[in-house]
């Protein structure tokens, strides 16, 4: 029997955990324009789940609620994961709306030989975060020749 999520949970989300999830929440709508689609508090008002929209795509905004999850500004700013996040359009908008909010930018809008435009951001508690626009349709020989690199596979 099949249930149909009440959710509509796209196929994949991610889990981002950070010291203050609450401001988080605050921080990835002003600086990025995820939307807020959950918010679920205990009777102390202390934020027990949420969760935020992009397009079609979703993650949990979390806490530290255990020993093996941290925040990067919990371990010295490292990550052991990047989010990605494919834009339609208008990159470099989104880019100094995040800038404007705060976002360290570490790797300015570029077009890569690829096919896509990408930039690279830092929010205020480390998390690295990754965002696309498709610019132009290449095969896949041409981003090998471009890239120097050897590929198996290639978009469909």
């Amino acid at each position: 029997m099949t249930i149909e999520d009440p959710f509509k949970h796209s196929v994949l989300g991610s889990g981002i955990f950070y010291r203050n999830p609450r401001a988080a929440l605050d921080w990835l709508e002003a600086a990025f324009g995820f939307e807020r689609s959950m918010v679920v508090s205990d009777a102390d008002g202390k934020l027990v789940h949420s969760e935020m929209r992009f397009g079609d795509s979703y993650i949990i905004v979390d806490s530290e609620w255990t020993d093996h999850i941290a925040s990067p500004a919990s371990i010295g700013g490292k990550n052991t994961q990047s989010v990605y996040v494919r834009l339609k359009d208008a990159l470099d908008e989104h880019c100094t709306r995040a800038r404007a909010a705060g976002a360290e930018i570490i790797q300015e809008p570029a077009d890569q030989f690829y096919g896509e435009r990408q930039y690279r951001a830092r929010d205020p508690e480390g998390h690295v975060w990754t965002f696309t626009q498709p610019i132009r349709s290449v095969a896949r020989e041409e981003a090998e020749r471009l890239g120097g690199l050897k590929i198996e596979g290639w978009h469909r």
